[in-house]
């Protein structure tokens, strides 16, 4: 039977076919459970549950619990969601008279709402966890290379020298914006829709306040129309994910680039790749590729449920359901993640020959205009003159160490025969001193920084 059979008598079965959710929404049982408690709790509050019906309600609900902890719960052909699942199996246990005062004041459509935000914020911290434990993957690793160069680059051509745990830290900060984003979502995140009914109120005089403190909501909904119909949360949840998957697709594009025999800077380790069906030789970065592909579906999802969100008219409407799917696959694709790259991060390992000899004298030309811009030449100038060198080194097949004095000074006068000290890669990265630059000093702050900084955060525990 239906929630509505008194209204409406017959559902085509394509219809519960097309509508029916409980195949994906059966994962929120243990939020929907929580909330159910707690409501019964507050009706027993208002007298429309005696102390004894509250108690019988509450253990009929744990018991169901416990069934689909078990893997034990038996589902009906008319089971529509979770709810009408929950419910259903209450009054197969307490019978109607008792499980069906449950329902009182209550509407699916703040249920809903407040399953999803339960959920979600007990899946926060574990995923604050996860990206913790790779920014410390990479700390770890930008300790233990510290002095290590490598070819910095833009446009994928060699810029300057950099040191590669430059490299690697680089990717810790991104990571700690993504930290302190999910941080701002679980504020907007902790807010209580119960008893906002249908869209316009409770008339039993719920105590929401109590209903947030049993859930652990930090406040409560401040309009009922609203409360049903916000999905601020999963579309800003969407966003952070999809933007931490961006950071995680860049961070394996490196690692797949790097580790690549034709750089061969790194080597993943045998833990983190897989073989051809055909070729016994390869080694291939599937997991890093898949992080990759993973990281367009995170986009898509959330392209897709903003405009699922843009044209809908004030109050609950069905189009609603379709948050869940990608918020589900969101969360699950980051736990899945995030290990994964925090196990290649740790196993890595730095081939120092290699990184150091891919090195190209060109890309000491900014010393070179340094070198002038210290003898009072005007960069632009300076610019202009060290590209007619680097021309000119080309011309002749030489590298910049290699290039004549004589071609030096027809680009510039200003050449000396001291212009050959700065053709020196480690000057180049030490010369970069200041905060936050690649010179080993400032990269040694940073990492101090950044152990210190995920200290305070293990102890503060800031998403729990």
């Amino acid at each position: 039977m239906t929630l509505w059979a008194g209204r409406l008598t017959e559902t085509d079965a394509k219809v519960r076919l097309f509508c029916d959710s409980f195949p994906f929404d059966r994962r929120l049982y243990a939020a929907d459970i929580a909330g159910s408690i707690a409501y019964a709790k507050a009706l027993a509050r208002t007298g429309i549950l005696s102390f004894e019906e509250r108690q019988a309600i509450v253990r009929g609900l744990e018991q169901v619990l416990a069934e689909f902890k078990l893997g034990a719960f038996v589902v009906s052909p008319g089971d529509e969601d979770i709810h009408t699942a929950v419910e259903r199996r209450l009054t197969e246990l307490l019978g109607e008279e008792l499980a069906g005062k449950l329902h009182t004041g209550r509407s699916r459509n703040d249920q809903v709402a407040t399953d999803l935000r339960l959920w979600l914020l007990g899946e926060l911290p574990g995923i604050a966890d996860r990206i913790r434990d790779l920014q410390g993957a990479l700390v770890e690793a930008a300790e233990k290379h510290l002095g290590v160069l490598m070819p910095g680059y833009t446009h994928l051509r060699q810029a300057q020298p950099i040191l590669l745990s430059h490299w690697l830290m680089s990717y810790f900060w991104r990571l700690s914006r993504d930290r302190e984003r999910l941080e701002g979502l679980k504020e907007r995140l902790s807010v209580l829709p119960l008893g906002a009914g249908a869209l316009a109120g409770n008339p039993w005089g719920i105590d929401r306040e109590y209903l947030a403190r049993e859930l652990g909501f930090s406040r409560c909904s401040e309009n009922s129309l609203d409360a049903v119909s916000d999905r601020d949360y999963v579309a800003e949840f969407l966003f952070f994910s999809a933007l931490l998957g961006v950071h995680l697709s860049q961070l394996a594009e490196d690692l797949i680039l790097f580790s690549a025999p034709e750089f061969g800077f790194l080597e993943l380790s045998e833990a983190y790749v897989t073989g051809s069906s055909l070729m016994p030789q390869k080694a291939n970065p599937d997991p890093l590729e898949l992080i990759r592909g993973r990281a367009g579906r995170l986009i898509g999802n959330l392209c897709g449920f903003l405009s699922v969100l843009k044209g809908l008219p004030s109050g609950y409407n069905k189009d609603l359901q379709e948050d869940k799917e990608p918020l589900f696959f969101a969360v699950d694709t980051l736990k899945l993640a995030l290990p994964v790259l925090s196990g290649v991060v740790r196993t890595l390992k730095v081939n120092r020959n290699r990184s150091e000899g891919g090195l190209r004298e060109e890309a000491l030309a900014t010393e070179l205009a340094d070198y002038l811009v210290e003898k009072g030449i005007p960069f632009r100038a300076a610019h202009r003159a060290v590209g007619k060198a680097v021309r000119r080194a080309l011309e002749l097949g030489v590298g910049l160490r290699s290039l004549p004095l004589e071609e030096y000074r027809a680009a510039h006068p200003a050449f000396g025969e001291d212009v050959y000290r700065v053709l020196d890669f480690r000057q180049a990265v030490e010369r970069r001193n200041s905060p936050g630059g690649t010179a080993a000093a400032r990269v040694r702050e940073q990492i101090e920084k950044a152990k210190e900084l995920l200290r305070k955060e293990e102890e503060d525990g800031e998403v729990s």
